[in-house]
């Protein structure tokens, strides 16, 4: 850390809580009254072309919601003042997006653990003017997963993410439906899109970025809503979890302890699911878990306080309310997934990428004309990420992982299935068995970088590209400069 970041944390954190209505050392915990209906976001109905292709339609846009009752915030969402609705695919289907810029500025959408060819990505050269449209599609080939979509603009996105841009895209697929999961939305299968913000009395976003981590905040928002609860009608609920904060990690667990299955992480379905009492998500990353319920059961969940800088402090999150009488949900199933651990082959290309500070990987800083990694299409190689200074995390575009250990030692069981993103604690190093896609393409890049928004927007990001296997060695290192869409 720079000794000038130093001095400014010291001093943000000597006026930590300060101004914060229900902010205080331990953040928001016990301080709730749980007054507020969870809002689930929308389904997104699409339109369906003659040739079966799924449209759906988002428009980025200003607004005005209330985060805090009676006090108006200037947002940003989809389709609305903020966030977006939930968009839902099977595997197989044919998508078209068309995302229309009316925010005044450039933006992009990127469709965060999605497997797509590199100029459907959605990261920073897919820039969209404003007023102008951008037309993606593709067809949708993985496994059932909750991924997500957020705006993903150099330089820019922390911003526009914190603003309220985000949304949740759920891949289904036969094999899983099959299971008999609980898969009524917003009833047994509900959606917790978790966000910390800072809002002042008048309720007002507050935009102060911490010098190390960038925008944190007290006031945590579920789907959106402050002081959340949500009435349980089933005796088995899925809830996908998704940490869409800029920085701030989360710790969760029940008030009571009880313990619950892990099912999913961020790219598909665990082999069998793992009983926990406790999960960790940094950044971007997502979980599927089941929670069983009795009639008339009052829980909290909540997030606790742990030492990697990024979780500090106690907050409650939502509560759980279960009605006089429950419907039988099914029971927790014994297997999940059928698909093929990801398992890197004997002699496997292996790769280092050293986390500088909060600004460079491997002594660079993010070049949008540089391609910094030439990978062959269909590979699975192992990516060590190295972390000799504070907390990061780690997202890889298009890919998906398994985590094979960290500093030496196999990751908890409910991390050990397909990811995209991870958290790399500081002074660690964690090793990635890499799976890569089939879509080739040397001109556009994909991305990889610290999913805490900051560190990307400082230049903690670099680039691949891939290509026809055999023809690494004649792929260009070099991009001409990026473009708007539109």
């Amino acid at each position: 850390m720079k000794r000038r970041d130093l001095l400014m944390f010291a001093g943000l954190a000597a006026l930590a809580g300060c101004g914060n209505p229900g902010s205080d050392s331990k953040g928001n915990s016990g301080t709730l009254a749980f007054a507020n209906r969870l809002r689930v976001p929308p389904l997104l109905e699409p339109a369906v072309a003659a040739d079966g292709t799924k449209q759906f339609s988002l428009t980025m846009q200003a607004g005005q919601v209330e985060l805090l009752p009676g006090k108006p915030t200037t947002t940003w969402g989809f389709n609305g003042a903020f966030l977006g609705p939930t968009i839902r695919a099977t595997r197989g289907d044919r998508v078209a997006m068309r995302v229309h810029n009316q925010l005044g500025e450039p933006s992009t959408v990127h469709w965060h653990g999605m497997r797509l060819p590199a100029v459907m990505d959605g990261g920073p050269h897919q820039m969209i003017r404003p007023g102008a449209t951008w037309s993606p599609h593709w067809t949708i080939d993985q496994p059932a997963a909750t991924a997500w979509y957020h705006p993903h603009p150099h330089g820019n996105t922390a911003k526009h993410v914190y603003r309220g841009l985000a949304g949740l895209l759920l891949v289904d697929d036969p094999e899983t439906a099959a299971l008999g999961l609980p898969s009524t939305y917003g009833v047994d299968d509900v959606p917790l899109i978790l966000q910390d913000k800072t809002l002042d009395a008048n309720g007002v976003l507050q935009e102060d970025a911490n010098p190390v981590w960038g925008l944190m905040g007290d006031q945590i928002l579920v789907n959106g809503v402050y002081d959340p609860y949500f009435e349980v009608t089933t005796t088995l609920v899925r809830l996908r979890i998704l940490n869409g904060s800029n920085a701030r990690m989360y710790n969760v667990e029940f008030a009571d302890r009880r313990r619950f299955h892990v099912i999913g992480s961020d790219a598909g379905l665990l082999a069998a699911p793992v009983a926990v009492d406790r999960v960790q998500l940094s950044p971007g990353e997502r979980l599927e878990v089941l929670v069983e319920f009795e009639p008339r059961d009052q829980v909290v969940l909540r997030s606790v306080a742990g030492d990697d800088g990024i979780d500090e402090g106690d907050y409650e999150l939502l509560k759980f309310v279960a009605a006089d009488q429950l419907k039988p949900g099914p029971p927790v199933p014994q297997r999940l997934a059928a698909s093929r651990r990801i398992e890197a082959p004997v002699g496997a290309r292996e790769r280092t990428f050293k986390l500088n500070g909060s600004d460079a990987i491997n002594g660079r800083e993010m070049d949008m004309t540089r391609i910094d990694e030439v990978v062959p299409a269909g590979a699975i190689e192992i990516w060590h990420v190295q972390n000799p200074v504070y907390s990061h995390n780690f997202h890889i575009h298009e890919v998906a992982f398994r985590i094979l250990d960290i500093d030496g030692r196999p990751p908890s069981a409910y991390l050990q299935g397909p990811k995209d993103t991870a958290f790399i604690p500081r002074k660690s190093t964690v090793r990635l068995a890499v799976q890569f896609g089939h879509h080739t393409d040397p001109k556009t890049p994909y991305m990889y970088h610290c999913h805490i928004l900051r560190h990307e927007d400082k230049g903690m990001m670099g680039q691949f590209v891939i290509v026809e296997p055999g023809t690494e060695a004649s792929v260009p290192r070099t991009l001409p400069s990026h473009h708007h869409h539109g």
